[in-house]
């Protein structure tokens, strides 16, 4: 069986990208197996998406080596890893439980190529739970004293751990502007798309009493300002007048899920890449 590579890159657009990438791959005895592009007008950006097989024995470095400088006669911005590497993650949960089970689940069963270091919480409603995957539970408390301490003891489990994503499913604190510096691209978070309306406390109650007729979510990337990075993915459902409170707050458990989880699928497969405030998204 051959091994499999995932090579991705943004750079100024021009031309011989795409004949640069090929004979590159030509020439060291790979096979493209797939391949996605696109070239943004508005940013003057290309992004390309490869998947290659090798058929001859060859590593990871040896090929980061050898791409090195065709980045570097396109000023590309470029990474490449192994396409059956499981990436390694870590799920950040408060008190509300349905996406983190999900992305339990998934990851449990195979339908998400990640593997799971630790779940943290600032509660331990979860704990068993979590305990239940044979997965590692942190429960690091947070208050306004000890805010900065707990953040440093995240970065501390990230870098001991070799995290490459954090996720934060339903995780209700909001991160400080140094930690989302610290991680810019590598956290992930999920929340209700009515924003910025109904903030605050039961916004599907809020919306319920507005009578709503489109309920969503968004998962987006993390950055200083609050809930508002590049967006990944976005998933809606229509309602009607004789859906409850309650079964709204149902069906939005329902799509947060499903959004959150093609976001990190996503990510860890190297779908996405950053484009400025926006997102490439080769699903």
């Amino acid at each position: 069986m051959t091994d499999q590579y995932v090579l991705t890159l943004s750079c100024p657009d021009k031309q011989g990208i795409v004949h640069a990438v090929s004979s590159y791959l030509f020439i060291t005895g790979c096979n493209i197996e797939d391949s996605q592009q696109f070239g943004d007008r508005d940013s003057g950006l290309f992004f390309m998406r490869v998947h290659f097989s090798a058929e001859a024995p060859v590593t990871v470095d040896k090929l980061r080596a050898s791409f090195a400088a065709v980045g570097d006669s396109f000023q590309m911005d470029w990474q490449i890893h192994r396409a059956d590497e499981r990436m390694r993650i870590v799920l950040m949960v408060s008190k509300f439980g349905h996406c983190l089970n999900d992305l339990l689940f998934r990851s449990k069963i195979g339908a998400l190529p990640v593997e799971i270091a630790a779940v943290v919480s600032n509660h331990t409603d979860f704990a068993e739970l979590v305990s239940s995957y044979d997965i590692p539970f942190r429960h690091i408390p947070v208050t306004k004293e000890t805010k900065a301490a707990a953040e440093a003891e995240l970065l501390a489990l990230v870098r001991d751990e070799g995290v490459e994503l954090v996720v934060l499913a339903r995780y209700m604190q909001v991160l400080s502007d140094d930690l989302c510096k610290q991680l810019s691209g590598r956290i992930i978070n999920i929340h209700h798309s009515f924003l910025p309306s109904f903030k605050g406390a039961k916004p599907y109650h809020q919306a319920h009493a507005r009578g709503v007729k489109l309920i969503g979510a968004t998962a987006h990337y993390v950055t200083a300002d609050l809930d508002e990075g590049p967006i990944i993915e976005q998933e809606v459902e229509r309602v009607g007048h004789e859906v409850t409170p309650d079964q709204l707050v149902a069906i939005g458990r329902d799509v947060e899920c499903q959004a959150l989880a093609r976001a990190v699928k996503w990510h860890a497969e190297h779908r996405i890449l950053l484009n400025g405030r926006r997102t490439v998204v080769f699903a």
